[in-house]
């Protein structure tokens, strides 16, 4: 059977190379990624709808007091699927794209294809704060990258085709094209070319009819804007944009502080325990924080805060409106900790609608304590809301272009557009210069494997240290003499530098030719001279595992040396030559920008 299936295949390519250009393949592509990952995200939102349906109607639980048990439950699901069936440690998926792209050439497992529609279903379902935007992209990649493979595309054009695949999602979920294609573009670090601009666009095209194929019309923000922009409320919108920038700040510092605080709990199981028992607790007092949140963003928009709010324990102060202001702002404080708790736990979801469900609450909970202060002050709490979610979407994903467009479009126009740019730019800004990566960028960052807009920072983290590193060096012993070096190194080597390493391969230092030019012809030294006499430290040393590219070319910068050593655990690899890793940066240069 695989003869015949690469028969088959081998006839198909020959087929295509015969009949079809690279580029319209690329375009033929790039609309099959954006309906496979429209499908995608739309069979990840009906099993979760299907789930949650079942929960709400008493299929299995039916009370609020349940919901102690319930994430515990999705938790226990995603474990029990993680340890036996997907038998890996499960990562952030949009992180695990990036690092794909910048260390991987754009390969990702084929197992992640259908890992995320199942285990992000079982964890927001079953009331795990996050959300299914992250899981439809790691999907869609997933999807485009074993596509890619298959068609024997190159890895520049894979990385495309899975950026394609994350705006096709995005397009499908929100039907937002022009913000699926930015979103791109933002955070993935695409270089914006016609090149890549017309396959980004078929596929958010094909994403949004994928979508409106099996749901019709419906779409998740059911709201037309009524109020128009105010310039006498300008101020204000400025205000919410410091307040966004502070909550973004807040929403990663936690994130980050959550995710080390589960740390010491090394057995997975402990984690799921405690994570779900503080997810059901924070559930019980808040029932908004269950699942991804979309419902409750819609009431607040329609000006419905009481069903927002649903039934909770303080439901006999609720008539009066700072009780509410109080509610909704703690909805703002426990989004970031409910999500980030899912995720330590051992769940799997996305940080994007967490993001907006937190930024629709703080914005309501601004207009609110406006319009009640007293003062005679009178603004749209909808807008409000409506830019509270592009505020933190804009600080929190470092994406001011996305958040933008996204609000407009799924408000159905450009009303909004100036107070939009206000609030998202003034976020950004204030977050950017306060925190310099993302949730999705930190760790990359911090081990040099982040990709960025950046050409020259892209080129060097593209490149692999294994591919520079040289290892046609006559190795010496400090315990041998000069007589011995000469014979056994010198005379055969072709190099005129020498690692000096003990019995255990333990690097010691360097011996240049130089050092030992005006003794070589001096015989009387050759057997009363020993090695170590000439030995001295490298100008700088390498370490492989833990140099990021960018760093080994700033020690060739700082240090002047033309070769430095390459140490793994204190033992010599090699040498990385000055000469060889510009070559290399090089060429991979112009790979980059064809």
């Amino acid at each position: 059977m695989p003869i015949q299936k690469n028969k088959i295949l081998r006839r198909i390519y020959k087929w295509r190379y015969k009949h079809i250009s690279q580029k319209t393949f690329i375009y033929i592509l790039s609309v099959a990624v954006g309906l496979l990952a429209g499908l995608a995200a739309v069979t990840l939102k009906n099993i979760t709808y299907f789930i949650e349906a079942s929960l709400e109607k008493g299929i299995i639980f039916s009370s609020n007091q349940l919901y102690f048990i319930l994430p515990i439950v999705g938790l226990t699901l995603v474990y029990l699927y993680v340890k036996y069936i997907h038998k890996e440690k499960l990562k952030h998926a949009v992180s695990s794209i990036l690092f794909s792209l910048s260390k991987n050439k754009g390969n990702i497992d084929i197992k992640q294809v259908y890992t995320q529609l199942i285990i992000a279903p079982l964890t927001v379902g079953f009331g795990g704060s996050v959300g299914l935007l992250g899981p439809a992209v790691a999907t869609g990649a997933a999807i485009s990258s074993n596509l890619g493979k298959l068609f024997h595309i190159n890895s520049k054009t894979r990385s495309l085709l899975i950026a394609c695949a994350s705006a096709g999602a995005i397009s499908s979920i929100f039907q937002s094209p022009i913000a699926a294609i930015i979103f791109a573009v933002e955070v993935f670090s695409l270089d914006l070319t016609m090149i890549s601009m017309l396959p980004l666009l078929l596929a958010s095209i094909s994403g949004v009819l994928t979508s409106y194929f099996f749901m019709g019309n419906e779409v998740l923000f059911n709201f037309t804007i009524t109020e128009s922009f105010e310039v006498k409320d300008t101020l204000f919108y400025v205000l919410l944009g410091v307040g966004t920038a502070v909550a973004s700040i807040y929403f990663t510092k936690m994130y980050f502080g959550i995710i080390n605080l589960f740390k010491p709990l090394k057995s997975p199981k402990y984690r799921l325990l405690v994570g779900g028992l503080a997810i059901g607790i924070m559930l019980y007092m808040i029932p908004p924080l269950y699942g991804e949140g979309f419902v409750f963003i819609n009431n607040l928009l329609i000006g419905d805060h009481i069903q927002a709010l649903g039934k909770t324990p303080f439901d006999a102060y609720i008539s009066n409106i700072w009780v509410v202001i109080a509610l909704l702002f703690g909805i703002t404080i426990f989004k970031a900790v409910a999500m980030t708790t899912t995720l330590a736990a051992g769940g799997a979801g996305g940080i994007f609608i967490p993001t907006m469900v937190m930024g629709s609450a703080l914005g309501n909970v601004a207009a609110k304590i406006i319009n009640n202060s007293g003062l005679g002050f009178s603004v749209s709490e909808s807008n409000f809301t409506l830019i509270g979610m592009a505020g933190l979407i804009a600080g929190v994903q470092h994406a001011p272009l996305t958040a933008i467009f996204l609000i407009a479009e799924i408000t159905g126009g450009y009303t909004l557009f100036v107070p939009l740019m206000i609030t998202a730019s003034i976020s950004y800004i204030i977050t950017k210069n306060t925190i310099d990566y993302t949730i999705y960028t930190r760790e990359l960052a911090e081990s040099g494997d982040l990709l960025t807009h950046n050409k020259d920072h892209a080129v060097l983290t593209l490149m692999e240290l294994d591919t520079v590193i040289e290892t046609n060096f006559k190795i010496v012993n400090p315990e041998m003499t000069l007589g011995e070096m000469l014979h056994d190194s010198v005379a055969k080597s072709t190099r005129n530098i020498f690692p000096v390493v003990d019995t255990n391969h333990k690097f010691l230092g360097i011996i240049l030719l130089d050092d030992i030019r005006e003794f070589m012809f001096d015989t009387k030294l050759y057997a009363t001279t020993k090695v170590d006499s000439f030995t001295h430290k490298a100008p700088d040393h390498i370490y492989y595992g833990r140099d990021s590219m960018q760093t080994v070319m700033q020690k060739f910068q700082d240090s002047g040396a033309w070769n430095l050593p390459v140490i793994k655990d204190g033992k010599y690899m090699g040498f990385v030559s000055k000469s060889k890793l510009l070559t290399a940066y090089r060429r991979e240069l112009i790979k980059f920008t064809k």
